[in-house]
């Protein structure tokens, strides 16, 4: 039998085939994505849900003519590859290969660039509402949303708008029933509703009543089916929207059996499916270290509750599920509404630690302040996957949390150089502060083998020196210390540094910092977010304040957007790894 992925590098090769060739095409994309996902890693259960879907779209609509945006992107390997990438998809996520996530600058066929949920519609809407203007009225604009990113506020604010407009849109509503976990609230069990029930899907429909022109639920996974309604939807002016069913991990037993580990399963075996045992690390992550601990202090503090807008396994807050879960909530996406959430619960008296990745609650940011920091209430935020985060690339890096948070009044920001830090500083934010506080923490594991120790409790404000030297003072912030502590050791000057780890970002330990100044000729500053405005920016305001005039050198994230690759060769390019380190505090002085 002839390969026909091996002939295909653009749609137009694409729209050469028969629909009876279509079927053989589904099942040899699935075959190339799950070949190179399971040696070199990344997001496997959503992309092979959607390749019938992915495969009419390119058949049907004139792309890239035609606007074809997909939210989050997660599902969009097999688009890549039939958009002439396939040859380059080996070097998926991985440092100057192709990103994780569609992205404009890398192919015409990326009309917009994604890695955050619920953002597709707008888009699609926005670009629909421009070719009316430009009088192109046959153009079409295709959004792919899922049914978890479809319950975000953002999705429904598109939704709202969009069935009012005149915009020759169609959304495509991919319903597998979960995300990266199992999907939640109202409209999950709407959506579930209808698949059994046709007066729901004829009649008594939510999105008809939005004024949009609704088909479905049809099969996901029949392009027959797909290709039918498709060719129909193309005819139909105004926004439309198309409902189907598919089942995540499609083609790849234990990827549809256990959804939530096969959405990004790491290494696998190609053939059985099973995936590659990794050496038993014996540090822990960060975000277990989080999720046990807040079990262990919500067993002694009923008061304590935990909220994530639908990040249970990534935040890792499912141990608080297991043990607590009348105390547990999973809010779906909805970043804002978790931060408001956690706000009216801290009226009442709760003690909510709110888990949401750095990344993620830029989408909450007003909530922040206006909800959160004006009132003054102490809600604790958790956030998971500060700094750079690796392979998932710009999207995702967590680098801009010191900075944004910085400038609110009422809000203190803390870094742990580890895991105990954390510990401590978890049990510290829940012993009745009268501000909210925000701690941040790295992806991945640490350092510290028993970091299961007897708790206590961090003074507010104060830094710690980790080793005594002369001249120049080191001062770093957060888990960057290790790199610090690294670098001190390569440098065979090892008298001319002392190291301080200030460990909040606000306060700054004022005391410490006037002893510092006083006793140093040089200050480096060294974080793993982003310069402008992050925590060197606060020691040049206090050096500023107090009038000192030593020179401070300021290392960190460039102000730049870091792409995709493995964290310490993202340290290595933008100079934060121990030999580079090493070399600027060498030069410095």
């Amino acid at each position: 039998m002839t390969n026909l992925l091996k002939h295909i590098s653009a749609p137009t090769d694409l729209r050469k085939l028969s629909p009876e060739q279509l079927p053989q095409l589904a099942k040899e994309l699935r075959a190339f994505i799950i070949d190179i996902v399971a040696t070199k890693e990344g997001h496997l259960g959503a992309s092979l849900g959607v390749v019938e879907l992915t495969i009419a779209l390119h058949y049907l609509f004139d792309t890239p003519t035609d606007l074809l945006v997909w939210d989050v992107g997660h599902q969009a390997y097999g688009h890549k590859i039939l958009t002439g990438r396939k040859d380059l998809f080996h070097t998926n996520r991985q440092y100057e290969g192709i990103a994780g996530f569609p992205t404009r600058k890398e192919s015409e066929f990326d009309p917009f660039g994604v890695g955050h949920s619920s953002t597709s519609i707008s888009a699609a809407l926005g670009m629909a509402i421009a070719s009316n203007l430009k009088g192109e009225t046959e153009k079409q604009h295709i959004a792919v949303i899922g049914d978890a990113s479809i319950a975000s506020g953002m999705a429904f604010e598109a939704l709202n708008h969009a069935g009012v407009s005149k915009a020759n849109l169609l959304i495509i509503l991919n319903d597998n029933a979960i995300g990266i976990d199992p999907a939640v609230g109202a409209l999950k069990e709407y959506l579930t509703k209808v698949k059994t029930d046709r007066k729901l899907a004829t009649q008594n429909n939510i999105i008809k009543a939005l004024n949009f022109d609704y088909s479905g639920p049809i099969d996901g996974h029949n392009i027959p089916k797909l290709l039918t309604e498709l060719e129909r939807l193309k005819s139909v002016k105004g926004p439309k929207f198309l409902h189907i069913i598919t089942t995540k991990g499609k083609g790849l037993q234990q990827a549809e059996e256990d959804q939530v580990t096969y959405h990004a399963p790491g290494k696998f075996d190609k053939i059985s499916g099973e995936r590659l045992k990794k050496d038993p690390s014996l540090q822990s992550k960060y975000q277990d270290v989080f999720g046990k601990t807040l079990v262990e202090l919500a067993s002694k503090n009923e008061n304590i509750v935990g909220i994530t807008p639908a990040m249970l396994t990534g935040s890792s807050l499912k141990f608080m599920l297991q043990k607590f879960p009348k105390r547990t909530f999973d809010v779906g996406i909805a970043e804002q509404h978790a931060v408001t959430l956690a706000a009216g619960m801290a009226t009442q008296g709760l003690m909510p630690f709110c888990a949401i990745y750095s990344t993620f609650l830029q989408r909450a940011y007003d909530q922040i302040i206006h909800d959160v920091a004006l009132q003054n209430l102490p809600v604790i935020f958790c956030l998971d996957r500060a700094g750079l985060v690796g392979e998932d690339g710009a999207t995702h890096h967590g680098v801009f949390d010191l900075a944004y948070l910085r400038l609110i009044p009422n809000l203190i920001i803390c870094a742990p150089r580890n895991e105990i830090e954390l510990r401590n500083l978890l049990y510290t934010a829940q012993l009745g502060l009268k501000n909210p506080i925000a701690i941040r923490y790295p992806r991945g594991t640490g350092t510290i083998i028993e970091w299961k120790q007897s708790f206590k409790a961090i003074k507010i404000g104060s830094g710690v020196l980790l080793k005594k030297g002369k001249r120049t003072a080191l001062l770093s912030i957060g888990t960057i210390a290790d790199n610090v502590i690294k670098a001190l050791d390569l440098t065979n000057d090892d008298a001319a540094f002392s190291h301080y780890d200030l460990r909040f970002v606000k306060p700054l330990d004022a005391q410490l910092l006037h002893t510092i100044f006083k006793e140093y000729t040089a200050i480096v500053t060294i974080e793993d977010g982003t310069i402008n405005g992050g925590f060197g920016s606060a020691i040049l305001e206090f050096a500023s304040e107090n009038n000192y005039q030593q020179p401070i050198k300021i290392l960190g994230v460039p102000d730049a957007f870091v792409e995709h690759g493995a964290v310490l060769k993202l340290q290595e390019k933008i100079g934060l790894d121990p030999l580079s380190l090493s070399r600027e505090f060498l030069n410095f002085i």
